[in-house]
């Protein structure tokens, strides 16, 4: 079932009232299965990221500074902070952060957060 077809039934089937979902439903994304690759990730990351984040991802940079961007390798925040939660502010900005949800794909979204994860130092 395409998004379109979906959204129309849960139309249909709202106005009738006949729509009860359980709390954990899921609603499909725009585009079910698409990947974007690690390289692609990578692009995202130094195109919009770095500036502030830094190469590698230590925030080592005049912008980062000026900014207090986060240490993405950071052991310790590593572990406190939730997928959802770097998805969120990837999409959705924080403090000086800009958002980026109008500029990238759920999937490229999903793709820097694993690129984020990859960042961490042992």
């Amino acid at each position: 079932m395409g998004i379109k077809s979906f959204v129309a039934t849960c139309a249909l089937i709202v106005t009738s009232g006949l729509l009860v979902l359980p709390t954990n439903a899921a609603l499909p994304r725009a585009n079910p299965g698409t990947t974007v690759s690690q390289r692609t990730a990578a692009s995202l990351y130094s195109k919009h990221c770095d500036s502030c984040h830094g190469k590698d991802g230590r925030s080592k940079t005049f912008k980062a500074k000026l900014n207090k961007a986060r240490n993405l390798t950071e052991p310790g925040w590593q572990e406190a902070v939730s997928d959802e939660r770097i998805y969120n502010s990837i999409a959705n900005g924080r403090g000086k952060m800009p958002a980026f949800a109008k500029k990238m794909t759920e999937a490229e979204i999903d793709a820097l957060v694993l690129f984020v994860r990859g960042l961490r130092k042992s």
